[in-house]
């Protein structure tokens, strides 16, 4: 049974992932296209490298220095989840908080633990006030199956930022 928790800044350090399997095998991503949602096809591996993780720590700290959170799911004291959630609010209303991570291991995706992930973040977001999670998800199929079985839809204000950093991302909302 995973144990969830917030991390700290003083256990954030690439060694935290030595159990952490990011590989995800795409073949098929869902893309805007003309305006309307399109299926292609897609293939690549995302997989993490040294220096990815190196640079998720550090974008994992500059969250918890911001006033935001990040949590932990672990399996025997391996790190198996996590998510972050910016403390910066933003839109054109105050409406949205971001969901910046939520990322499984490989071999511990598909029994929960990232709908717990995901129900953490929003209650975190939920708790300070605003109204909607934003989410700039990757594109795959799967990724975008999760993300519509939590009850994410499109976004209808999109992040500018979240978009020039990633371009194939789907940009979605969560309703709180």
């Amino acid at each position: 049974m995973p144990q969830y928790r917030e991390l700290t800044n003083s256990e954030l350090g690439v060694e935290l992932f030595d159990h952490f399997e990011r590989k995800q095998v795409v073949t098929d991503c869902k893309r805007k296209v003309d305006g309307e949602w399109t299926v292609l096809a897609d293939p690549f591996i995302d997989d993490w490298s040294v220096s990815d993780y190196s640079y998720l720590v550090e974008c994992l700290k500059n969250t918890l220095a911001g006033g935001g959170v990040v949590w932990g799911a672990f399996v025997d004291d391996e790190l198996k989840g996590f998510a972050s959630v910016e403390h910066k609010v933003f839109g054109s209303e105050g409406q949205y908080m971001e969901l910046t991570s939520l990322h499984v291991s490989s071999d511990a995706r598909r029994h929960g633990m990232g709908t717990v992930l995901f129900l953490l973040a929003a209650d975190f977001a939920r708790n300070l006030g605003v109204k909607k999670l934003y989410i700039s998800s990757h594109s795959a199929v799967e990724t975008q199956a999760f993300y519509e079985h939590m009850g994410c839809v499109e976004a209808e204000e999109y992040n500018e930022a979240a978009v020039q950093r990633e371009p194939m991302d789907c940009q979605l909302e969560y309703v709180l």
